[in-house]
């Protein structure tokens, strides 16, 4: 089954904690994030749009994200926040986006409390990668990210502990850690949508 506008915004109607394996007591003080999953409408169906990250970055070089950042004390809310960091990042506009929903928060084992957006962007929207911030924008097909065949389940032992990630590999993209939890979350509430369960977060 082709996903459609209509099944995201039945599967964002509930919302819960989700987390990617971090111990609750690793981190005892956590900064708030907001992040933007943005879907476009191609000709072949819908897509995500990622970003690459700038290789010279402090935090994260390198890797795959949504746009997105620290919520800084000027934004009057986390989506305020998540599309201001779209438009610095990739200089998508607000006006360019119907935000469908949000999922739960998400916690990271980096020490952020992640609120994630989902919304529609303007199918004639090209985007410009700021390269003080981000090396690459690319997308990759909706369908494929919702697959749960296309999620695998990595478990790795640091400091001492078992913390266990997804991750989704499209052609030479690595997707995995927050961005790729987020995505299976949302692809899990999907599936309980279209099969009519009640919506849980899994890790």
């Amino acid at each position: 089954m082709s996903t459609t506008k209509t099944h995201i915004l039945a599967a964002l109607r509930g919302t819960g904690r989700d987390q990617d394996g971090a111990p609750a007591t690793a981190i005892k003080k956590r900064r708030r994030a907001a992040v933007l999953c943005p879907i476009v409408e191609r000709p072949h169906g819908m897509s995500v749009m990622f970003t690459l990250r700038a290789a010279h970055l402090n935090v994260h070089a390198g890797q795959i994200s949504f746009p997105g950042g620290k919520i800084d004390p000027t934004d009057h809310s986390p989506l305020q926040a998540a599309l201001r960091e779209a438009d610095e990042e990739i200089g998508l506009p607000s006006t360019h986006v119907d935000i469908l929903g949000a999922l739960g928060p998400y916690d990271t084992s980096t020490g952020f409390i992640v609120t994630p957006f989902v919304g529609m962007v303007q199918s004639g929207f090209r985007p410009i990668a700021n390269p003080a911030e981000v090396a690459e924008v690319f997308e990759v097909p909706f369908d494929f990210l919702m697959d749960t065949r296309n999620h695998e389940r990595i478990e790795v032992m640091r400091d001492g502990r078992k913390r266990a990630f997804y991750q989704m590999v499209y052609d030479d993209y690595r997707i995995w850690g927050a961005t790729a939890g987020m995505l299976r979350n949302l692809a899990t509430r999907l599936h309980a949508v279209s099969q009519d369960q009640p919506l849980t977060a899994q890790m």
